[in-house]
């Protein structure tokens, strides 16, 4: 074949062929019997089948397969969702069949696959939906996620919520971390929306269906009857016992005859034991139970020779400001009161004798076997003071104190365990004003007193101090007699007049209007001044002084008249300021033989003093 022929047969081989009504639509398919109106009408048919969708939509869903990743999901439109399986894991018995919520994220990807999510949809109607379940009491569905301080987080509605431990159950969880994990159902007790929180109880589901056990089991008790219970809870004032639907307290006074510290000590948790019913109240569903009631009373034990009188032997278990308790036998127990301890009378407490745990021999004082009750001394142990305070503190009698209290008229002083005695303010100082007690001595100091008299009965010593030395005032009394002069320091000025310091620690008043001095002022305080006695009153320990009346007689005797026929008065005028003068410079100096008695006898009291302190 040449060129020019193969040339011809390859074009007419490659040229297109014209054919008339060629279906290309048809091409690769099956031929179907339809014409285009019949096509058409089909079409229309199908669209109505299927849903109008758009993006960013929350609707329901048919779950129509499921693996171990997604979950495929039917919306009624032209493709299938995919949804990943950990967005149900608050749901695991999600099954074929289920219908849910999905969020439209996209009609479709890239792939030509329908976007859907199951938590986004359940976010955005999250708040809506606990709400509607907190006003309506619905019971709703939810994961524990984890563990938090005080109980629990939940995944309710995609929603974080807490779960308090002590809304997990009706008995008191000790474990949580059994609980992460697992799907629960709760009910909605309360809900914050302005800090997007919101608070669930397991615990309200039970509760209800307890209530209608307790009163079916509350109904059949009675007082006395004996049950079997287990310890569901233990607290420091008792024991929480449950008896099968109900909880009854076992207080801790009722767990056993004897004191005990805590109920750790007689009970632990989960274990079961026999309690008798003393007390139930229907309508506060409250069960008073008892442990120690049955066994027997320890008083029942009790030696029935036991009498008023006996000694007996205990421990301190209690201890108050007014007594302590001692436990002779276990559940028996008697009372020391603070009184019984010590012969002493000022006041003190149990706290100064005894301490708890302490081993103690006591006498029996009384005894009530009907009442349960004793009462205990020790200070009978010992011979009382008092016996011999007669023969040991007589009257006149001088002794060494410790000082216990003051008051406003006096000192207490012990002169041993168990005799008291009261130095009056008024026998403390001859000489010195002494407005309190602390102005004098201090508590817990020795103080050397003389017995003045005795009060048996009432068991009581007046004592005084200023009686050990002679008193000062039978010499006072000679040396400030009236209208002699001494010298003085105002010590404290008032309104009425001023208190003036004299020789030997007297202390002296001078009116307002005797302290007047030359140049018409008025002394004042730490002026040092010559002073005229007006009035020595030795019984109530006083003296009047004037520094004026001195002023007023000098000026007089220094007053000469200059007249001829006056010489004579004159004369006699000199002759008075002479007396005055040599009356001032005699009485400042004193009797030296009185004065230098007395300094030598109170030099010798000082001494005396200083020696025994």
């Amino acid at each position: 074949m040449d060129t020019k022929t193969k040339n011809t047969m390859a074009e007419t081989l490659t040229a297109p062929v014209e054919l008339e009504n060629f279906d290309w639509n048809a091409v690769g398919k099956k031929q179907e019997g339809y014409t285009k109106e019949e096509r058409e009408k089909l079409e229309s048919v199908y669209e109505k089948t299927l849903k109008s969708i758009a993006a960013n939509e929350i609707i329901d869903g048919k779950v129509v397969a499921k693996n171990s990743k997604e979950v495929v999901v039917n919306i009624g439109y032209k493709s299938d969702g995919v949804v990943q399986l950990t967005e149900f894991r608050y749901n695991p018995d999600l099954k074929i069949g289920d219908t849910v919520e999905v969020y439209i994220e996209s009609q479709e990807d890239k792939n030509g696959q329908l976007i859907l999510s199951h938590k986004t949809a359940r976010a955005m109607k999250s708040w809506e939906r606990v709400n509607t379940a907190l006003e309506t009491g619905e019971i709703i569905q939810g994961y524990v996620k984890c563990r938090t301080k005080g109980g629990l987080i939940a995944d309710v509605f995609g929603i974080e919520a807490f779960l308090p431990g002590s809304q997990i159950d009706v008995k008191p969880i000790r474990d949580y971390d059994v609980y992460v994990g697992k799907t629960m159902e709760f009910k909605v007790v309360k809900i914050n929306n302005e800090f997007k929180n919101v608070v669930v109880s397991h615990k309200a589901l039970i509760e209800a269906e307890l209530e209608v056990q307790k009163k079916e089991i509350i109904s059949k008790l009675e007082k006395g009857q004996v049950l079997e219970g287990t310890v569901k809870n233990i607290t420091s004032y008792g024991v929480f016992i449950d008896l099968g639907g109900v909880d009854g307290l076992i207080h801790i006074t009722d767990l056993a005859w004897g004191r005990i510290n805590h109920p750790e000590e007689i009970v632990k948790l989960d274990q079961k034991i026999n309690v008798v019913i003393l007390d139930f109240d229907n309508e506060k569903k409250r069960i008073a139970l008892g442990l120690k009631q049955l066994s027997a009373h320890p008083w029942d034990s009790l030696k029935a020779d036991l009498a008023i009188g006996d000694k007996v032997k205990g421990k301190v278990v209690v201890i108050a400001d007014y007594g302590a308790f001692v436990e002779i036998a276990p559940g028996v127990e008697g009372l020391i009161h603070v009184s019984e301890m010590s012969w002493s009378q000022h006041l003190r407490t149990a706290h100064d004798f005894l301490k708890v745990g302490a081993e103690v021999e006591a006498q029996v004082l009384t005894l009530d076997r009907e009442e349960r009750k004793m009462s205990l001394g020790i200070k009978q142990l010992i011979p009382d003071p008092w016996s011999v305070v007669l023969d040991k503190y007589a009257k006149g009698t001088k002794h060494t104190a410790t000082v216990r209290n003051f008051t406003n008229f006096g000192i207490f002083v012990e002169l041993e365990e168990g005799v008291d005695g009261l130095i009056h303010i008024s026998d403390l100082s001859w000489s010195k004003k002494i407005k309190h007690p602390s102005e004098f001595t201090k508590i817990g100091d020795p103080i050397d007193v003389v017995v003045l008299e005795i009060d048996g009965e009432n068991r009581r010593l007046s004592l005084g101090h200023k009686q050990l030395e002679e008193n000062p005032w039978d010499v006072f009394e000679t040396i400030f007699t009236v209208d002699s002069i001494h010298q003085g320091t105002i010590i404290n000025v008032m309104e009425k007049g001023a208190i003036v310091s004299m020789p030997y620690g007297v202390e002296a008043f001078a009116p307002t209007r005797h302290l007047i001095k030359t140049d018409g002022t008025s002394a004042k305080a730490e002026e040092v001044l010559d002073f005229k006695i007006l009035e020595f009153n030795k019984e109530g320990k006083k003296i009047i002084v004037s520094h004026s009346k001195i002023n007023e007689e000098v000026t007089a005797a220094d007053h000469v008249v200059s007249t001829p026929e006056k010489k004579s008065s004159g004369d006699d005028a000199k002759k008075s300021a002479k007396k005055v003068k040599d009356s001032i410079e005699k009485t400042t100096l004193g009797d030296m033989d009185v004065l230098s008695n007395l300094k030598a006898d109170m030099e010798k009291t000082e001494n005396k003093s200083k020696a025994s302190e």
